[in-house]
């Protein structure tokens, strides 16, 4: 018996051995298991950082390209700087980014962004085509000046239409107490506002608390600025949209010295003629300058060039004469719309072709010939830019197709641009029959007078007797880099005063796009001028208008123009 006993135990010590052997086994291989699941972690842990390191310097080189285009005078040209790529570098990380056209949206560059964020064993590649923002109304400052470098607030006023997005520049210090818009009553803002000043100030005042409710649609706050008050900015887009323009359409006039303060000028009679887009230009043209003899008398100032903050008087359109014998000494041409056109290129990127003409003085837009058939409309597509100002002598509007809200329809494919280095202002057409200008316009055989807007009656011997229609109709992209839009010889102190149609005030209307320096004045309220309707053509932000003029220091990717993906490099 103890025999027995005694093998039991061995056997049972033996069993016990083993399942203590295999349970150690087992923990060994959990163990291991659990290890490598640890390691797994780890290295997981290590994958998802770095990617996500990768992402986030692929990301911050996109927003230094894009910071970096921002500064820019003109991108076109900056894209020769070797600062059109750069590397940054992170703890742990680093990217390498790098900006360049990619081709045209009609007239729009788009530039495409790349930039590669390297973290460990991986690359995040980020890809993005942009275009420059295009607003509907975007202004330097909401002032008007005075004189010399004074300027004084401008209100939108009750009754006022603006069916346009608005951007406005912070004018001084951005977290001052005074807001950079200003408002009487209930203007009606239909679109979107947005400001480069802060909502508050330094010291926490909410300056728009009382005003929010006025903006229906929005309004937003240290927006990028419009390049449209950096005078570099403004030359370099000229003078490559000059470079680009056919030789024949570009004019230097030099009209006849036949009449007080002469302004050499060109006038362009847009009219559809046969179903094509025609322009008489009659190139030396004289215009009778005027000028008030003091500040305190007039609102018509223009900007310096060497200083958007400093304001002269400028001599503002009386009347203008051309050559007696500019019918034949080729003055007068006609020319097919169609026939300016052109297409900038850029490293073998070419834009849809588009109507180009430069003009080095001022341009006189409108006709006042009442046997010019579908006078005063645009067939075609084509900017002019005037080293000068840009004078509307009538109506002037798209021929073709319209929306039930009288803007051009969705797929009309005409457009006009005006862009000058002066101003761009509304005549007074009243200015041929004031006393204190020439009672009448001056007679000279060397020269032939020309009437602009609608006679006041059939009389030949009251021709320059003339009124303008009412409403006034625009239909451009404007772009003024020398002040600002609006109308001359408005009443101010008593001196001056518009020639109204319709009683104290006429209609102006605004149907496109507008970039000015400054706010200019269209009238005084319920006494002289105009009362502003301003509706935004959205055909003007696709890239239509030829010669890539536009100033937003805000560029913007296109629908779909966002991509990133990864890849793991020595795997």
């Amino acid at each position: 018996m103890n025999r027995s006993k005694r093998q039991s135990v061995r056997v049972r010590s033996g069993s016990i051995l083993c399942m203590a052997a295999m349970a150690i086994l087992l923990l060994a291989i959990a163990g291991i298991g659990l290890l490598t699941i640890s390691d797994g972690l780890r290295l997981r842990t290590a994958v998802i950082k770095n990617e996500a390191a990768a992402m986030a310097a692929a990301e911050a080189g996109y927003e230094k390209a894009v910071f970096w285009m921002s500064q820019q005078p003109d991108m076109i040209s900056a894209l020769n700087d070797a600062q059109a790529s750069g590397s940054l570098d992170f703890d742990g990380s680093s990217c390498d980014y790098s900006v360049k056209m990619s081709s045209f949206l009609g007239a729009s560059p788009v530039y495409e962004v790349k930039s590669i964020g390297r973290s460990g064993r991986f690359e995040r590649t980020v890809e993005v085509h942009l275009v420059q923002a295009i607003g509907g109304w975007a202004m330097g400052m909401c002032r008007v000046s005075t004189g010399g470098t004074s300027t004084v607030e401008v209100n939108f006023v009750n009754g006022e239409v603006i069916e346009m997005p608005i951007h406005i520049n912070s004018y001084g210090d951005p977290k001052d107490k005074t807001r950079d818009i200003f408002l009487s009553g209930d203007p009606k803002f239909l679109r979107v506002v947005s400001m480069g000043e802060s909502r508050y100030s330094s010291g926490g005042l909410d300056k728009y608390s009382s005003v929010m409710n006025v903006f229906d649609n929005g309004i937003y706050f240290n927006q990028p600025p419009s390049r449209i008050n950096d005078a570099e900015t403004v030359s370099k887009k000229i003078t490559r949209f000059r470079d680009s323009t056919s030789a024949s359409y570009i004019y230097t006039p030099n009209g006849p010295k036949t009449v007080s303060n002469p302004q050499n000028a060109v006038q362009m009679e847009f009219y559809v003629d046969g179903g094509v887009g025609k322009i008489r230009v009659t190139n030396n043209c004289s215009v009778r300058g005027f000028r008030q003899s003091s500040d305190s008398r007039t609102f018509d100032f223009k900007n310096t060039l060497a200083d958007p903050d400093q304001f002269d008087r400028y001599y503002i359109y009386g009347y203008h004469v051309r050559s007696s014998s500019a019918a034949s000494n080729g003055d007068i041409q006609t020319v097919k719309v169609e026939d300016t056109y052109v297409q900038q290129s850029f490293g073998g990127v070419k834009s849809q072709p588009g109507g180009q003409i430069y003009v080095n003085g001022n341009v006189i837009i409108g006709s006042g010939d009442s046997t010019l058939a579908n006078a005063n409309q645009v067939k075609g597509r084509i900017t002019i830019v005037a080293t000068g100002n840009i004078w509307i002598a009538n109506s002037i509007q798209m021929d073709g197709d319209r929306a039930a809200d009288g803007k051009p329809s969705e797929t009309n494919p005409n457009a006009l641009g005006l862009v000058a280095q002066g101003v761009v202002k509304v005549v007074d057409p009243g200015m041929s029959d004031y006393s204190y200008v020439d009672d009448t316009p001056v007679v000279n055989a060397a020269h032939t007078y020309v009437p602009i807007g609608i006679a006041d009656n059939a009389k030949p011997a009251e021709i320059h007797k003339r009124h303008l229609p009412d409403p006034l109709v625009v239909e451009a992209g404007i772009t003024v880099g020398g002040g600002g839009w609006g109308a001359e010889n408005v009443l101010r102190n008593g001196y001056g005063g518009r020639k109204e149609t319709s009683g104290v005030q006429d209609d102006l209307v605004l149907r496109g796009t507008l970039s000015e320096v400054c706010r200019s004045v269209v009238g005084v309220t319920g006494t002289d001028g105009f009362l502003k309707n301003y509706y935004l053509d959205e055909r003007l932000l696709t890239g239509i208008l030829p010669g890539d003029i536009w100033l937003r220091g805000k560029f913007v990717p296109l629908p779909a123009g966002w991509s990133d993906y990864r890849v793991a490099v020595n795997p």
